[in-house]
């Protein structure tokens, strides 16, 4: 199954960057409303830690006409990183393959589980641990994302990072 996405994952990424004809036509095939099941996350955000902290800032905008949405986080001590986020209909699964300014990489895959969304998998090269990321809207407008970490398995989860999301100021995408 990962063989079948790269090609796919290719196709967006060109289309993103070099604004192609093929990316007028995925604009009527990501219209449905599987498409926007992560725009929840769109916007410009100040993120905070349990205890109130400042932990960064993000930028979560739509790419590929609509076929994406491109992350920008920016972390409060210089950590950055990117990620594409997409909607697989063949697979009927959310795809967020991100990768940070130290080199990591994380590939993920998941979808809606009550009304959040939950995408796991594992880092390249280490198959021992188990990577899961719950975005969850909140009241206000606001999301929570919570990224556990398990090395057994997923019998047991740590918390890696929990954020919560406060729209900055006068959202342009919001508006």
């Amino acid at each position: 199954m990962r063989h079948r996405s790269i090609p796919a994952l290719g196709v967006l990424i060109g289309a993103m960057l070099l604004g192609t004809p093929g990316a007028e036509a995925l604009t009527g095939r990501c219209a449905g409303s599987s498409y926007r099941q992560f725009d929840f996350w769109l916007g410009s955000w100040d993120v905070t830690g349990p205890d109130g902290s400042a932990a960064g800032t993000n930028l979560i905008e739509k790419a590929a006409d609509g076929c994406a949405l491109v992350e920008r986080w920016t972390g409060s001590r210089g950590g950055r990183g990117t990620s594409l986020n997409f909607y697989e209909s063949a697979t009927r699964q959310w795809h967020q393959v991100w990768v940070d300014n130290d080199g990591g990489v994380l590939q993920l895959s998941g979808g809606l589980e009550g009304g959040k969304m939950v995408l796991s998998g594992t880092a390249p090269g280490d198959r021992t641990s188990r990577q899961r990321i719950t975005w969850t809207p909140l009241g206000g407008g606001r999301v929570r994302q919570k990224w556990e970490s398990s090395g057994d398995g997923g019998r047991t989860w740590k918390t890696v990072f929990d954020g919560l999301y406060a729209r900055r100021g006068l959202d342009p995408m919001m508006m």
